[in-house]
């Protein structure tokens, strides 16, 4: 019975990751279908992209970019208007200050034995406490604007300036232009020549221009429907006009080692 259900699991996880590639804009059904001797379709994919999503509950007092827009790693994307925030920090601090100068005078008077070991410990647990508090606020005010983790460009943009947001909302989608993968989806009888390193010429049709690339990854598992493996390629030498989700065809020398 467990070896059943572990097979059902392992077929119900391989057509999940067949389903995610047909998503990217390859057909996996068929792999022979999009393969010309040695020529196969393929896409580009951003190395990075990710959402960005808000982390304080806050209006969006200025977005510094629109979409398409580029940006560098640690530009100021997002900056939200965090004055209650402020507020509560200084509070926080004012807290603190307190309670240090609360544990300087249980010092001095444990000096002069005028006060309990107990009543010390309690000082000195209520300066941690608001140390606490106070670096709880500082990471809450660090969280006021977000910058760029990376360079690249937005995708798309989710809110509006003057939006009010809570955390967890997204914010805008962003990719790493300045490195894409080339996807593409063989036979897996492609596995008695082609190897890491392999290079090949992609075509991409939204340009109809012609890059070099070379085979870097090798996909960890054929898929036993359609027969095929994920190969993943990266393009050789500097084309900023190429684009996530632009695709075209693969040509191999097909050369048996």
């Amino acid at each position: 019975m467990m070896d059943s259900h572990l097979f059902l699991r392992r077929a119900a996880s391989d057509c999940l990751f067949i389903f995610a590639l047909v998503s990217a804009g390859i057909n996996t059904a068929g792999a022979q279908e999009h393969v010309t001797d040695s020529r196969i379709r393929a896409q580009l994919t951003s190395y990075q992209q990710t959402i960005l999503s808000a982390e304080v509950a806050a209006n969006i007092s200025k977005l510094t970019l629109r979409e398409g827009e580029q940006f560098h790693r640690g530009q100021l994307l997002v900056k939200f208007d965090c004055a209650l925030l402020n507020t509560q920090l200084n509070k926080a601090k004012a807290a603190a200050e307190v309670a240090h100068q609360g544990l300087k005078v249980s010092k001095r008077l444990e000096e002069l034995n005028s006060i309990s070991d107990i009543e010390v410990d309690q000082a000195v647990a209520a300066t941690k406490e608001t140390e606490a508090e106070l670096e709880a606020m500082r990471v809450q005010v660090s969280k006021c604007s977000l910058s760029a983790p990376y360079s690249g460009r937005i995708a798309k943009l989710h809110v509006d300036e003057h939006q009010y947001v809570t955390p967890g909302t997204p914010l805008m989608d962003i990719v790493d232009t300045s490195r894409l993968e080339v996807r593409l989806i063989a036979p897996s009888n492609w596995l008695s020549w082609l190897r890491q390193g392999s290079t090949f010429s992609l075509q991409i049709e939204e340009l109809g221009k012609t890059c070099q690339a070379k085979v870097v990854r090798l996909g960890a598992r054929i898929d036993p429907v359609s027969q095929s493996l994920p190969i993943m390629g990266e393009i050789v030498g500097d084309h900023g006009d190429l684009l996530p989700g632009m695709s075209g065809w693969a040509s191999f020398n097909r050369a048996k080692e």
